[in-house]
């Protein structure tokens, strides 16, 4: 008789920095996948006639940004310590990309889902001045409506915002997930005039996501 493989959850927080940012999700997903192979983490698969490694990331982390605190929810066929599994992996993991924590899921606990992520990007001095302008006219409003450009419909997006700060030198972005839906950092951006600042170098970096308890 064939014992049923074990499954057991594991939440694991890491960062994803340097080249890797450039790596679409679906790709970033398959190098995970052969780095736990590689680290003979034996990741619990799928049922079907094409089996996968049960993988899920509450949220995907658009092309060309870093992420310093990044959560992922692996079902796993093994029990091992957590120092165990995160030297496993940190030992295999390509260059830019570092598991910081890791912590096994109570049976029955709900998987993990993002309710809000915080964003930050530099900003030159001689800037500083009208980004702050636009930004009390955007948390001052009761209401801010944009036009999405791909989509051709005009959204509110001022309840997907809790806070548009500078500190120092960086725009800190503090953005909702909910029942309206959700922006992304460039679409702050853009409101900003400041869609410009990736391709003069600056790097977009998702610093936190927050998940909903």
């Amino acid at each position: 008789m064939i014992e049923p493989m074990v499954r057991q959850r594991v939440r694991i927080r890491f960062s994803k920095q340097g080249n890797l940012r450039f790596l679409g999700h679906h790709d970033f997903v398959r190098l995970v996948e052969r780095l736990f192979r590689r680290a003979g983490v034996r990741a619990a698969l799928s049922q079907g006639y094409h089996p996968k490694p049960r993988l899920a990331f509450p949220a995907a982390l658009a092309v060309g940004i870093e992420g310093r605190d990044e959560v992922m929810e692996v079902e796993l066929a093994d029990s091992m310590p957590v120092d165990e599994l995160l030297d496993r992996l940190n030992s295999q993991a390509e260059e830019g990309l570092v598991f910081h924590s890791a912590e096994w899921m109570p049976a029955g606990s709900r998987k993990a889902r993002a309710g809000g992520m915080v964003y930050r990007i530099a900003v030159p001095p001689q800037r500083k001045a009208s980004v702050q302008q636009k930004v009390a006219a955007i948390l001052t409003s009761t209401s801010y409506p944009v036009l999405r450009r791909h989509k051709g419909k005009t959204v509110d997006i001022r309840p997907l915002i809790d806070d548009l700060a500078l500190d120092g030198d960086e725009l800190v972005m503090r953005l909702r997930i909910g029942d309206r839906g959700s922006i992304g950092p460039r679409e702050i951006l853009e409101e900003l005039d400041l869609a410009d600042l990736e391709s003069q170098g600056a790097v977009l970096t998702r610093s936190e996501v927050e998940l909903v308890s």
